[in-house]
């Protein structure tokens, strides 16, 4: 996943979880965050930033936050909807005859359904920006909408389905994520739950830059 048009900034600070105040080439630029997660590790005070310019003249700000550096570990790619994309390309090179995008099964949409040899997959994908010690780890903020679909994945794992929580590491040199329980320890009680189930946790290890995306390895 290659973004095309992107310029470097240095960020000031984020007034809410949509915007963010950055200084490019020392003018103040208001732009818009592609995270909603609270990234308090990563958006500090002249972290350098990478910005995506945005080819929609009639938007309130110019630039999309994509990327942050952070020391000691390198590029952190926080746009919330890469992750799926990513998926996306990574499950079509996986021999399914069918994939379908934000598929609804109970009172949720899951992210993937799959077919293969008349076996049916459901697969929830989380994208992982938090670090600590050389672990990742989800979420950074609590996530009722992500217990739902562990919910939902459980419930249909003990049905027949081959069910799958992909978390793609959007950092290099990660290799897993771990359930934040400081942050949202039912998250940890509902991934034990459909662990117990059958179904399975997948690590999606991803090179990164300042500007690009790219799944490496499954584990």
């Amino acid at each position: 996943m290659q973004y095309k048009n992107t310029i470097q900034a240095v960020f000031c600070n984020r007034p809410n979880r949509f915007i963010a105040n950055v200084c490019i080439d020392g003018k103040l630029e208001t732009v818009h965050v592609k995270n909603t997660g609270r990234c308090r590790e990563l958006l500090l005070p002249d972290a350098k930033v990478t910005l995506e310019v945005s080819d929609n003249p009639n938007r309130k700000t110019r630039y999309d936050l994509i990327s942050v550096y952070k020391n000691g570990l390198g590029w952190v790619n926080i746009d919330s909807q890469a992750p799926n994309k990513l998926t996306l390309e990574w499950l079509k090179q996986q021999n399914y005859t069918c994939i379908k995008p934000e598929y609804k099964y109970g009172d949720s949409r899951i992210d993937f359904y799959m077919e293969k040899n008349e076996e049916k997959y459901l697969m929830e994908v989380k994208g992982c920006t938090l670090e600590a010690d050389g672990i990742g780890y989800f979420p950074d903020a609590p996530t009722e909408r992500g217990i739902k679909h562990l919910h939902e994945l459980t419930k249909a794992a003990k049905i027949g389905y081959h069910c799958t929580v992909a978390f793609v590491i959007q950092m290099e040199g990660i290799k897993e994520v771990r359930p934040n329980t400081k942050t949202h320890p039912e998250f940890k009680t509902a991934l034990e739950a459909a662990k117990e189930a059958g179904v399975k946790v997948l690590f999606l290890c991803c090179k990164v830059t300042e500007n690009s995306l790219e799944i490496m390895d499954s584990i």
